[in-house]
C-alpha cells in the first residue's frame, strides 16, 4: 500500500484546503460517535458500561468532571438541544441507540421514526427499565420527562402523539444517544475497529472527506494536543490553548486500513505550512497525528520521511504527537456539511474539495443508500 501513496503524490496535485470562515457559535446539539457494543471506548468516563445495569448514583459534582459540557448540560441541567440539528432525528440506519452519559441501552432502531419534530423520535422503549419518567411543569407546560432508567441522565420527554402500535413518541436529545450501527454488533465483527486521530486545518472539510471513505464508520470534529481540559471552540481560536482541531476517525480495518487513510489525509491538505492551511493561521490549524500505539507512531514516522525523500523534498511539517486526550467540538460543527450544504461556503469550499476526492479515491467511495 505505501508505494501507491507515493505513487499518488507523483501523479496528482494535492488539494489545498482554504479557510474555514467558521464563526457558528449560537447552535447547540450534536451528533455521537459512533462506539461497539460492550466495548465502548470512553476512558473518561468510569461510569459508563453498555452491559451494567446497575443503578448509579453520582453527584453532579463528579458528572461535571466527566461529561462534555454540551452533554452536562442536556443530561444533569435538562437543556434542550435544537431541533432538525445532526443527521440523527432523520436516520433510519439499523442500529442500537444508548445513553451518551452511561452507556445504559435504551432503543433499537426498529422502535424509531421519522418524526416532523426535529429530535430522534421512538414509539417504544428497549424495556421497561431503561427509562423512567417524572412529571414536568417548567415553562408553563404539562410534560413527561423521559430520563436514563440507569444514571438518571436527562433524555428528552415523552408524548402521546406518536405512531401505532403504541401510540406514543419518546422524544430524544441526540446528544443523549450514543449510536451503534447494526453491523458492528450483531456480526461480531467489534474488534475490527480501529480510531486514528487527525488534524488537517478546517474539520468541517476533513471531517466532510473522510465521510465518504469506505471503512470509515465515524469521523467526527474535536480538539486534541492541548493544555486545557474541553476547551471551547472560542478558546480554541484564540490559538492559546495549544489544541487543534481535528478528526476522530473510527475505521473497521476489513474494509480500510491505516495507509489508505494516511493516503487520503496527506491528499486533502498541504502538510508543508506550518500552522496554517489555506486562509487560516495559527497552531490550532496545525498538521498533525495524534498516536495512541507505537504502531501509529511508527507507521506515520515512516511514510512521512519517504514522502519528505520522494516527494516534498524535506518539507513536511506534520507534527507527531501523542494523544493525550480527544475532545469532541460542540454540536454544530458535527456534520456540518451534510446540515449546510446550501452555505456559500460548503458550495465553494468543501463541495470543489469533495469532488476532487470522489474523482480520485472513485474507487473507495462509500456506496450511496
Amino acid at each position: 500500500m505505501k508505494k501507491s501513496i507515493i505513487n499518488l503524490f507523483f501523479l496528482l496535485p494535492m488539494f489545498i484546503l482554504s479557510a474555514c470562515g467558521q464563526n457558528n457559535k449560537n447552535q447547540n446539539t450534536t451528533t455521537n460517535t459512533t462506539t461497539m457494543e460492550n466495548v465502548i471506548s470512553k476512558p473518561e468516563n468510569p461510569y459508563y458500561s453498555n452491559t451494567d445495569t446497575k443503578k448509579l448514583n453520582v453527584p453532579n459534582s463528579e458528572w461535571k468532571k466527566i461529561l462534555s459540557p454540551d452533554l452536562y448540560a442536556v443530561a444533569r441541567e435538562a437543556d434542550t438541544e435544537r431541533a432538525f440539528t445532526g443527521t440523527m432525528w432523520k436516520s433510519e440506519t439499523k442500529g442500537t441507540y444508548y445513553c451518551a452519559a452511561c452507556g445504559n441501552k435504551l432503543f433499537k432502531s426498529d422502535q424509531k421514526f421519522v418524526s416532523s419534530c426535529g429530535w430522534p423520535s421512538f414509539f417504544e422503549q428497549e424495556n421497561k427499565e431503561s427509562i423512567t419518567f417524572k412529571p414536568d411543569n417548567s415553562y408553563g407546560m404539562r410534560r413527561t420527562e423521559a430520563n436514563c432508567g440507569r444514571c438518571d441522565a436527562h433524555l428528552g420527554h415523552l408524548f402521546d402523539d406518536g405512531p401505532e402500535p403504541t401510540g406514543k413518541r419518546y422524544c430524544m436529545n441526540a446528544i443523549s444517544l450514543d449510536f451503534v450501527p447494526e453491523g458492528l454488533t450483531s456480526t461480531g465483527n467489534t474488534g475490527n475497529l480501529e480510531t486514528i486521530v487527525l488534524g488537517g486545518g478546517c474539520f468541517w472539510c476533513v471531517e466532510a472527506v473522510y465521510e465518504n471513505l469506505d471503512g470509515v464508520v465515524s469521523a467526527v470534529s474535536g480538539y486534541a494536543g492541548g493544555t486545557v481540559e474541553n476547551p471551547s471552540y472560542e478558546a480554541v481560536c484564540t490559538g492559546r490553548t495549544g489544541a487543534a482541531e481535528v478528526i476522530e476517525i473510527t475505521y473497521d480495518k476489513t474494509k480500510t486500513n491505516l495507509d489508505e487513510i494516511f493516503q487520503v489525509f496527506f491528499t486533502v491538505h498541504d502538510p508543508t505550512t506550518l500552522n496554517r492551511q489555506g486562509a487560516d493561521v495559527g497552531t490550532q490549524y496545525r498538521s498533525a497525528i495524534f498516536y495512541k500505539n507505537e504502531n501509529e507512531k511508527k507507521a506515520a514516522e515512516s511514510l512521512i520521511k519517504e514522502l519528505n525523500e520522494k516527494v516534498f523534498s524535506g518539507k513536511i511539517v506534520t507534527t507527531i504527537e501523542p494523544l493525550e486526550k480527544f475532545y469532541k467540538a460542540e454540536s454544530y460543527h458535527q456534520g456540518y456539511y451534510q446540515n449546510n450544504k446550501n452555505q456559500p461556503y460548503c458550495q465553494m469550499v468543501i463541495q470543489p474539495k469533495l469532488e476532487k476526492f470522489e474523482k480520485v479515491f472513485k474507487e473507495r467511495l462509500k456506496k450511496k443508500q
